[in-house]
C-alpha cells in the first residue's frame, strides 16, 4: 500500500513547483490576458469563455466570478460561459455534431470586439478550436489558456497563456490560479 502522506506531499510539491514556474516564466502572458478582458469588460463588450470537462467547470467558475463578484462590489460584467445551457449543448451535438457546440454559440452571440475565451488542457480539444478559428472569422479577438505544449489551440489565440505540463490535474490547479488572478486583475480595472 502506497505511503498516502507522501503522495500528498508529492502532489503539494508538483503543484507548487508548477505554479513558481508559471509565475516565473508567463507572468507577462496572464498580465496580457487580464489587460485583454479588462478592456473588453470595461467597453461592455462580452467576454464567451468555453471549454469542456474540467475546462467546462473552470468556464463557469470564470464567468460567476466577474458577473456576481470576486473580492469586491461592483457592476456585473458581461461574461458568459458557453458551457452552462444544457439544451443548447445537446441540441447543437445532436444536429450538427460535438464539434459545433461552441463555435454555434459564437456565431449566435458574438460581435467584433467581443473576446472568444477557450481553455484546454490538453490544446487539442476539437469544439474549442472550431470556436476560436470561428470567432477570429466573425472578428472577435481570441484568448485561450492551454497546457502541455499549448497544441492546436495556442496559434488560434491573440493572447495564449501556456501551463507547460503533461500533468492534467497539475495543469489545472495552475490555470485555476490564473483565473483567479486575472479575475483579481480584471476587477481593480471596473
Amino acid at each position: 500500500m502506497p505511503d498516502v502522506a507522501e503522495t500528498i506531499r508529492r502532489a503539494f510539491a508538483a503543484a507548487g513547483a508548477l505554479h513558481e514556474r508559471v509565475a516565473r516564466e508567463r507572468a507577462t502572458d496572464i498580465a496580457h490576458l487580464a489587460a485583454l478582458l479588462r478592456a473588453t469588460l470595461v467597453d461592455r463588450r462580452q467576454v464567451l469563455v468555453f471549454g469542456n470537462g474540467g475546462s467546462a467547470t473552470d468556464a463557469q467558475h470564470f464567468a460567476a466570478e466577474l458577473v456576481g463578484r470576486f473580492r469586491r462590489d461592483r457592476r456585473a460584467a458581461p461574461v458568459v460561459a458557453l458551457t452552462a445551457d444544457s439544451a443548447i449543448l445537446t441540441s447543437v451535438a445532436n444536429d450538427c455534431g460535438y464539434d459545433e457546440v461552441f463555435a454555434r454559440q459564437i456565431e449566435g452571440l458574438g460581435r467584433p470586439g467581443d473576446v472568444a475565451f477557450g481553455i484546454t488542457t490538453s490544446g487539442r480539444s476539437g469544439n474549442v478550436n472550431l470556436a476560436l478559428a470561428r470567432a477570429r472569422q466573425a472578428g472577435l479577438t481570441t484568448a485561450a489558456l492551454t497546457g502541455r505544449n499549448g497544441g492546436d489551440t495556442g496559434p488560434l489565440a491573440d493572447v495564449h497563456v501556456n501551463v507547460p505540463s503533461d500533468d492534467t490535474p497539475r495543469v489545472q490547479e495552475v490555470q485555476r490560479t490564473i483565473l483567479h488572478i486575472v479575475c483579481e486583475l480584471i476587477e481593480e480595472g471596473l
